[in-house]
């Protein structure tokens, strides 16, 4: 329900995105399987996320690593 009250994202958005994917996924992504995930995974994975309203042919190498970073950086902030 409150979906259509969050505003839309893009690539360049990888706090948003990164929130999102571990909202997803919680603590079943840690640190070494995140950086282990094939980029044609990541890059479903977000296209799949409520909000994300980016292009799958503006979507690049950078921005999946930087989604990757940002992951990473979410569990952390997650983990006690």
């Amino acid at each position: 329900m409150t979906e259509k009250f969050e505003l839309p994202f893009y690539w360049n958005d990888y706090e948003d995105i990164a929130m999102g994917l571990y909202e997803k996924f919680g603590d079943e992504f840690g640190e070494d399987r995140i950086y282990r995930i094939r980029f044609t995974d990541l890059l479903e994975w977000v296209l799949e996320l409520p909000n994300f309203k980016g292009k799958r042919e503006d979507c690049n190498e950078g921005h999946l690593e930087m989604i990757q970073s940002k992951w990473v950086y979410e569990w952390r902030d997650n983990q006690n």
